[in-house]
């Protein structure tokens, strides 16, 4: 079951990557629920393999970014935002919106499935 949950979250990340280089943001979903469907998993765990998927990817890919203009741009919108102006607040909420769209994603397709 732990090799199931690893390799469906790495064949999310892998997919959602791949789409998010050519098309909208929202093809996580699409990623998501496409692997999800291949490998038959119950509710909860296709959950969690989507969340966690989605929320390490966009996590790390925010992280890239915001190293790369030195947190000047997650600094200015923490700042809008009422996050008390920290930029690693801004990288956890873009991870956990990310998250929360695999997991959706994942979550459809255990529930389609059945």
């Amino acid at each position: 079951m732990v090799v199931k949950f690893v390799v469906t979250t790495a064949l999310i990340a892998l997919l959602s990557f791949v789409l998010g280089l050519f098309l909208p943001w929202w093809t996580i979903a699409i990623a998501a629920f496409a692997v999800s469907a291949l490998i038959p998993q119950r509710p909860i765990p296709a959950f969690f393999s989507g969340f966690a998927a989605l929320f390490l990817l966009w996590g790390l890919l925010a992280l890239v970014a915001d190293l790369r203009n030195e947190s000047i741009l997650s600094a200015r919108v923490a700042a809008v935002l009422p996050l008390g102006g920290s930029s690693v607040a801004i990288l956890l909420v873009t991870a956990f919106v990310g998250a929360l769209v695999g997991g959706g994603g994942s979550l459809t397709a255990a529930f389609c499935r059945k």
